[in-house]
């Protein structure tokens, strides 16, 4: 259904305005969930369709007219917490990282058709979402501030940047822990409040 009303959506675009020039993708939900919850799955699945099929469906409506032209750039919001599994956000851990890995395989495709991918990675950013964490959040970062720095990277050319950047640090650093020490440290973090059944 929802697929549906992107592709409506982008033939019209298409037929009003022609090709976009850009196509951002940011829609993204989040909220803690634990696989032994049974009550906890609707959540789970509303938070992939949202984060990961919502980009694939925002793209599809518009790589047409963009193929036709050979020109454009799609740019999409991923997430630091793409990079490692957080305890109790192993949805939005999971949304995040197929978010990372389709908009690689998705350059790499469109490459030959002219058109740019972009993978943008935020850290924290000061929204209504993030206003539910119960922890503290390093270098939070306003919204604006991050949409700034977010056209700044597209404008440059860049194929991934994580914003701010020093959570670029915090991420590399992040990738490169061993296991066990990733364990040892992230095992009992604070973690996201449960949301259940359809309240996302």
């Amino acid at each position: 259904m929802l697929a549906a009303l992107f592709i409506a959506f982008g033939v019209v675009f298409v037929a009003e305005f022609g090709a976009p020039d850009i196509v951002i993708a940011n829609a993204g939900i989040s909220a803690g969930t634990l696989t032994a919850e049974r009550a906890d799955a609707p959540v789970f699945r509303r938070i992939i369709d949202v984060n990961v099929v919502a980009l694939f469906d925002t793209f599809a409506a518009f790589l047409p007219a963009m193929r036709a032209e050979r020109r454009g750039t799609l740019a999409g919001i991923a997430s630091v917490a793409g990079i490692r599994g957080l305890p109790g956000a192993g949805a939005y851990s999971a949304s995040k990282s197929a978010a990372i890995t389709y908009l690689e395989s998705l350059r790499l495709e469109e490459r030959e058709h002219g058109i740019r991918v972009v993978t943008i990675a935020p850290g924290y950013i000061r929204t209504p979402m993030t206003a539910a964490n119960p922890y503290p959040m390093p270098f939070l970062m306003p919204a604006d501030a991050f949409a700034r720095r977010a056209v700044d990277a597209i404008d440059a050319g860049r194929s991934f940047v994580v914003i701010p950047r020093p959570m670029r640090a915090v991420a590399l650093m992040l990738r490169a822990l061993p296991n066990w020490l990733y364990d040892a440290l992230f095992a009992r973090a604070p973690r996201k409040p449960r949301i259940t059944g359809d309240s996302t």
